[in-house]
């Protein structure tokens, strides 16, 4: 659908910035008075999604990349293999003048008071936002409504959390980023999977055996709703973000569920294309020189 494009390197200054504001924080969280003034409970806020959810909608196309020419009177050699049904074909071409390297970044004296103003004014602009990392099971049934079982550690947390969810994480997994009701800002990493209740009883007893489902617990109609299975946290704040991603199912619910249409419209015509229009595999030309003198191998006495 789309090449694989080289990301530039973050600058140096910026990558420093970010790693010492990691350090300053985990340094003010471990230095914290323990019997000082307790920290004033944030106001509570409406969950709302950040940005647009996926849809189906294709993106914009990219702009045709330069093509690398080369001329026949530059081809010094030419080869050609076969590989799966296409033709590489290997141009060893005349040396090509590159760019000097750039110089390396000078290196950033953390303590300066125009590196600490920029940090933080990074820290500003970028305040802590946690991730949210969920694996879950979506139930799907013939004649009742799904039902999720989903696992969750909490961010520095050892120890998981499972709950069963009369929420269709399906729809969840549309969200990329949220403010939670603590006004704080997660990202959500969602990995999830469907299983059909009705086809695995089918398939059990085709062959001689009984399908014996999960436990479920009973859920009242109306706002989906989540039950923790086993102990609670010790820290209820840890169910912050699953309460508000149950808020915004709630909310949010018709927006979620168009989008998710449009998602499952998409690779339905996106799989029916491709079996009416298996990839062909594409020739390959490449094209290389060699360097008159061999760059020294790194660590090298010289």
């Amino acid at each position: 659908m789309c090449g694989v494009d080289r990301m530039k390197p973050l600058p140096l200054v910026l990558v420093a910035v970010m790693a010492l504001a990691a350090s300053v924080r985990s340094q003010e969280e471990e230095n914290a008075p323990s019997g000082g003034s307790p920290v004033p409970p944030a106001i509570p806020t409406a969950a709302r999604i950040i940005g647009n959810i996926p849809d189906g909608t294709p993106p914009p196309p990219q702009p045709p990349k330069p093509k690398f020419i080369v001329s026949a009177r530059d081809i010094l050699a030419t080869t050609n293999q076969q590989q799966g049904g296409r033709t590489i074909t290997l141009h060893r071409i005349k040396p090509i003048a590159l760019p000097p390297p750039p110089e390396p970044a000078p290196a950033v004296d953390i303590y300066n008071p125009a590196f600490q103003e920029r940090l933080a004014k990074f820290r500003e602009d970028h305040p802590k936002s946690d991730m949210v990392m969920l694996g879950a099971t979506v139930y799907r049934f013939k004649n009742s409504p799904p039902r999720t079982l989903v696992n969750y550690r909490p961010e520095g947390a050892d120890e998981y959390i499972t709950f069963w969810s009369s929420a269709d994480f399906a729809l969840i997994s549309g969200i990329f980023s949220f403010v939670a009701t603590d006004g704080e800002m997660r990202f959500l990493l969602l990995m999830w999977s469907n299983q059909d209740i009705d086809r695995m009883a089918v398939l059990f007893a085709s062959h001689g055996r009984e399908y014996h489902g999960p436990n479920i617990p009973a859920f009242p109609e109306g706002p989906a709703t989540f039950t923790i299975v086993g102990e609670q946290p010790d820290d209820p704040s840890a169910l912050v973000p699953i309460q508000s991603l149950h808020d915004l199912y709630n909310s949010e619910y018709a927006r979620l569920k168009t989008a998710w249409d449009g998602r499952e419209r998409a690779r339905i015509e996106r799989e029916a294309y491709l079996k009416a229009h298996p990839p062909q595999p594409k020739n390959i030309t490449l094209n290389y020189w060699r360097v008159e003198k061999p760059a020294p191998v790194k660590g090298a006495n010289k």
